[in-house]
């Protein structure tokens, strides 16, 4: 076999695996930014809202908004609604809540 054809094939199959991979690092990182937001959160039963919003590297973080039910007796099982800010090169995740965006949420 001449070696142009097999340097081509060898290229386009390392393509392949560096596409694949690159997609497995994403579904990889969206599963650990869902698991520590929803573990950051102080909600019960905590469920994301909508897609994850990624920012550039020049900001590092992915956003992530949360809903469920207040935990706190006085606030009698009321849903609520957090955005999570998950820092991609520390892997933390803070949490703050975010009920003013619920009129947004109902205008749909």
């Amino acid at each position: 076999m001449n070696a142009k054809p097999l340097c081509l094939l060898c290229l386009a199959i390392l393509a392949g695996q560096a596409r694949a991979s690159s997609d497995d690092a994403w579904a990889a990182l969206e599963q650990a930014i869902r698991i520590s937001c929803t573990q950051a959160s102080g909600l019960q039963n905590p469920e994301p809202v909508g897609t994850l919003a990624q920012f550039p590297d020049q900001v590092g973080v992915s956003a992530l908004l949360l809903q469920g039910r207040y935990r706190q007796k006085h606030m009698r099982g009321q849903s609520g609604i957090e955005l999570c800010l998950y820092n991609r090169q520390t892997g933390q995740a803070a949490v703050s809540e975010w009920n003013s965006i619920r009129p947004a949420l109902k205008a749909r």
